[in-house]
């Protein structure tokens, strides 16, 4: 399920995968790791940036972890944006995958086959071994955004959220109601705004 079928009936909310990081690039699982934006993240967060220099923002939300915090940054920098406020909180924080960060992708489904790893990385109740399910991470976004970032929205205020692959899942199963099932097929591409509202 790509991004652009998704339909959010929400004015005024502009969503933010962080640009690639350098375990990205890798092919690494990154979770709570603290790791940099690859070269091309960095030009993702600029291009982001450009795509948002007619939109005016009063709040960015990201998360604790530096990908975000420098996509935001390098991102309202390009969008001339640079003075907007920006609270940061680890409620936004990526899916922790515990034992598995750091560890290759493509070695982990090798050393424990293509359905455990499947499990693993996309299923929404499944942990990997010391870490959080999707599920996890959904009931920690969802009490965030609805006490502190949906009374921005319902009065009007312009809100961007960079965050992470799954903390952005999170928030879309909410917002539109997908399922258990469907969840484990939304892809979100770094460094691309998504827009919803009534001037996009």
């Amino acid at each position: 399920m790509p991004f652009s079928s998704i339909k959010v009936n929400m004015r005024r909310l502009i969503l933010l995968r962080h640009g690639q990081s350098t375990w990205n690039q890798e092919n690494r699982f990154t979770g709570w790791v603290d790791v940099d934006l690859s070269e091309q993240g960095v030009s993702e967060a600029i291009a982001a940036g450009k795509q948002l220099r007619d939109t005016q923002i009063d709040q960015v939300f990201c998360s604790n972890l530096k990908r975000a915090l420098d996509t935001a940054l390098i991102a309202l920098e390009a969008a001339a944006q640079e003075n907007c406020p920006i609270i940061q909180d680890a409620a936004l924080n990526e899916r922790n995958y515990g034992d598995l960060q750091g560890l290759n992708k493509t070695e982990v489904e090798k050393e424990y086959g293509a359905d455990q790893f499947r499990l693993w990385r996309r299923s929404y109740a499944t942990r990997p071994p010391g870490g959080e399910s999707l599920q996890d991470t959904y009931k920690r976004v969802i009490p965030y955004y609805k006490a502190s970032i949906e009374p921005l929205l319902n009065a009007g205020k312009t809100v961007l959220i960079v965050a992470h692959g799954n903390s952005l899942r999170a928030l879309l199963k909410e917002l539109e109601q997908i399922s258990d099932d469907k969840i484990s097929e939304l892809e979100i591409p770094t460094g691309r705004p998504i827009f919803y509202g009534e001037d996009k």
